[in-house]
C-alpha cells in the first residue's frame, strides 16, 4: 500500500514522498534527474514493487516539494534523502539515483555508507564542468523560464529513435520538464554547478551498480567509466540509450538494476 505523504526537513523545506513497505522487504530509494519528480521512476516502481519496499520523491524545488529561495548544494540535497530514511524508521537502503539522483548516491556514499545497503548511479558523472556553463543555464531559467530549457534538453535525454517512436512517453517526461519551478531548476542547477566529487569516488565503499548510456551527451560513456574504475568493486552496464536510460531502455535497464539488487 502506498504511503504518500511530506516530510519536513531540518531546515524546514517540505519534501514530497511515496514510500510504499512490503513486509520487510530491505526498501529501495529512487532518486530523479534534474527537471523531473518521482514520476520519473514509475516503471522502475513496477519492477521493483513485489519483491522491495519503495520509496521515491520529488528533490527540493521539484514537483510537488518546497522551493527554497536561492542555490542548493549536494550536501543539502544529501541530508535531505537523510531525512526522509529517518522519517520512515529506515536505517538502510538500497539508493538507485538517476543523473542528479546519482550525484546525491555519491554523496551518500562517501558521507553516509552506514545507511546504504548498496548504490546504483545511472546516466551520472562525479563532475560536470565548467561552473560558467551551469551559472548560464541559471541565468537562461530564471530569465526565460522553463520553456527555454525544454526542446534542448529533451534532446539530450533521449536518442532521435526514441523521440520519434516513443512519442506519448517523450511527451510525459517533457511534460514533467516544463512543470518544475525555475527557481528549484536553478537551485539544483547550482549544486551541480558547485560539486566536484571526482577526488571522493575511490572512497565509496558500498556495493556499486554504474549504468551508462552509449548515446549519453549529457554523461557521456567516459563519466561512468571513470565511477566504475575509481569505485572498488563497482559493476558497469552500457545501454543503447541516452541519458534517462531507465526510460528509454526500461526492460534491459530494469533487468540490469534487478539482477545487482539479488546478487550476494
Amino acid at each position: 500500500m502506498s504511503d504518500t505523504r511530506t516530510i519536513i526537513t531540518d531546515d524546514g523545506c517540505v519534501i514530497a514522498c511515496d514510500y510504499r513497505p512490503h513486509g520487510d522487504a530491505p526498501t529501495v530509494v529512487l532518486s530523479p534527474s534534474l527537471g523531473t519528480a518521482m514520476a520519473l521512476f514509475d516503471a522502475q516502481v513496477e519492477a521493483l514493487a513485489d519483491c522491495y519496499s519503495i520509496l521515491r520523491y520529488d528533490p527540493r524545488g521539484h514537483g510537488s516539494s518546497a522551493i527554497p529561495e536561492g542555490g542548493y548544494s549536494l550536501d543539502r540535497l544529501g541530508r535531505d534523502v537523510i531525512g526522509l530514511l529517518d522519517a520512515f524508521d529506515i536505517d538502510r537502503a538500497h539508493f538507485v539515483g538517476v543523473s542528479l539522483g546519482g550525484m546525491t548516491g555519491q554523496w551518500m556514499g562517501y558521507r553516509a555508507p552506514e545507511r546504504l545497503l548498496s548504490l546504483t548511479l545511472a546516466n551520472t558523472s562525479a563532475y560536470m564542468g565548467p561552473p560558467t556553463g551551469w551559472a548560464d543555464r541559471i541565468r537562461t531559467v530564471l530569465d526565460m523560464g522553463m520553456d527555454a530549457m525544454v526542446e534542448p534538453v529533451i534532446e539530450r535525454w533521449f536518442t532521435t529513435t526514441f523521440r520519434s517512436t516513443c512519442e506519448t512517453e517523450v511527451a510525459r517526461i517533457a511534460a514533467m520538464l516544463a512543470a518544475t519551478a525555475p527557481k528549484g531548476y536553478a537551485g539544483c542547477c547550482a549544486a551541480i554547478r558547485d560539486m566536484d566529487l571526482r577526488r571522493t569516488a575511490s572512497l565509496i565503499d558500498v556495493p556499486t551498480l554504474v549504468i551508462a548510456g552509449a548515446q549519453d551527451p549529457a554523461t557521456p560513456p567516459e563519466h561512468a567509466n571513470y565511477l566504475a574504475s575509481a569505485i572498488d568493486g563497482a559493476k558497469l552496464v552500457t545501454l543503447d540509450a541516452a541519458h534517462l536510460s531507465n526510460v528509454e531502455q526500461t526492460t534491459l535497464f530494469n533487468n540490469a538494476l534487478l539482477r545487482f539488487l539479488e546478487s550476494p
